[in-house]
């Protein structure tokens, strides 16, 4: 049992011995998280394309420079027509070009019903949406043992992830984690993580000190067979770290994201070609963040995420709409009875400042089934949202003795995909990588 006691004994120091971290690009509008936001809605108008001519010889620059998709003038002009008419005014504005929409978030006037203001906006026929800025929350519990033996790396054995690793390791699969930081130095998770990306502010170190993006990203790609800490379901999986979710308190998993992050992170992610998104969050129905969801299921991202719990009901979840894989942990009681299971109790995980430890909630079993969907891409890059979710559905393992005993089956589901191969008794001490 050697190696269990030192999977919970790395410390920070092997940071220092870790591939080199990616740089963080902070990406803020206005570094801030906006605090109450019960006067702040959000309100779109059509940003038609424009094509930019450039000099001869010149290179063309890319979206984020500014230059190769922007807010027109008569988009810039229309916004500041609508702060007139309202008494609005204009916090923060961006472009989302996978909508051909400019974006403002606007304060409401004092006095004024947010709710009546609302009304009246959906009716002016320059606003192409408009809606209240929401706020979004992660999905962990932790608990912290004295015994580092208990329920090692549960959902790798529960899940049969490692006889899957025979087929699939998630190889090169990218995979965007929209949450909180990350700790980039971690020495599980430098190597997989390609890119990261900041949508709060700019600061660096408080991005690799956040808990909840570290925690999900190793559960999700975790460095195999490197003689430290932990395995990832898809540890050959490249990850891409946006943060646009910040954490409540220093010591908590708890963390709050708005729909300007949110947003803003997910058009930056279709900009990245991701092929998996992970989403270990809730909150409520959100019709900028639907349109953009809806947009990422027709260029063909796989989109998971975390069901929602009994603070919000099921079909009031952003992320209950058709395409998208909602997950719950298996002991949970989600509010959609629809969302496929996952291991997600003191599931053993990485932690900032290189340390690991047990955590709970359906983000995790999310970011499992985000590891496992990777896997089954990495054989079939082509494979549909619809039909990763068939396949994991089909494959689903559901106890014959007891009804509530049900989750994903990596191996099952790998083998069915391949068309070939027997699943045999998963072990975490074993790990062959191909």
């Amino acid at each position: 049992m050697r190696w269990t006691t030192a999977v919970l004994s790395v410390g920070a120091l092997l940071a220092a011995c870790s591939p080199a971290s990616v740089r963080v690009e902070s990406r803020a509008l206005s570094h801030r998280n906006y605090g109450d936001t019960d006067r702040l809605i959000i309100a779109a108008v059509d940003n038609a394309p424009v094509q930019f001519l450039a000099a001869a010889g010149s290179s063309p620059r890319s979206y984020d420079s500014g230059l190769g998709y922007q807010a027109t003038s008569e988009a810039r002009r229309s916004i500041r027509a609508l702060e007139l008419q309202y008494g609005l005014k204009e916090v923060d504005a961006w472009p989302i070009k996978p909508l051909h929409l400019h974006c403002a978030v606007l304060q409401v006037p004092e006095g004024i019903d947010r709710a009546i203001l609302l009304a009246t906006l959906a009716r002016d026929p320059r606003i192409a949406l408009v809606q209240p800025m929401q706020t979004f929350e992660t999905r962990t519990t932790t608990t912290t043992y004295n015994d580092p033996y208990v329920g090692l790396q549960q959902g790798l054995q529960t899940m049969n992830v490692v006889d899957a690793h025979s087929w699939s390791v998630g190889e090169g699969i990218k995979v965007t984690i929209i949450d909180t930081g990350a700790d980039t130095h971690h020495p599980d998770l430098a190597a997989s993580i390609a890119a990261a990306a900041n949508f709060v502010d700019d600061d660096d170190d408080q991005f690799r000190r956040d808990r909840h993006g570290t925690e999900v990203a190793g559960v999700i790609a975790a460095v195999a067979n490197n003689r430290e800490g932990i395995v990832g379901v898809a540890p050959k999986a490249r990850l891409t770290i946006y943060k646009a979710c910040w954490q409540v308190r220093p010591d908590a998993d708890a963390a709050r994201c708005n729909s300007l992050t949110l947003a803003q992170a997910l058009a930056a992610a279709f900009e990245a070609h991701a092929q998996v998104i992970n989403l270990s969050l809730a909150g409520p129905k959100d019709p900028l963040l639907s349109d953009l969801i809806d947009e990422g299921l027709r260029r063909g991202v796989v989109i998971v995420g975390a069901a929602a719990g009994d603070r919000v009901a099921g079909h009031d979840h952003f992320l209950n709409q058709p395409g998208v894989i909602e997950v719950a942990s298996s002991t949970s009681l989600p509010a959609n009875p629809l969302a496929l299971r996952a291991p997600g109790l003191e599931i053993l995980t990485s932690l900032p400042g290189g340390r690991y430890d047990f955590a709970s909630g359906d983000s995790l079993a999310a970011a499992e089934v985000s590891g496992v969907v990777a896997l089954l891409l990495a054989e079939k890059s082509g494979l549909s949202g619809a039909s990763v979710d068939e396949i994991l559905r089909k494959t689903t393992f559901r106890s014959a003795t007891d009804t509530l005993d049900e989750h994903v089956d990596a191996c099952a589901a790998v083998t069915y995909l391949v068309g070939h191969g027997n699943c045999g008794t998963p072990s975490v001490q074993t790990v062959a990588l191909h």
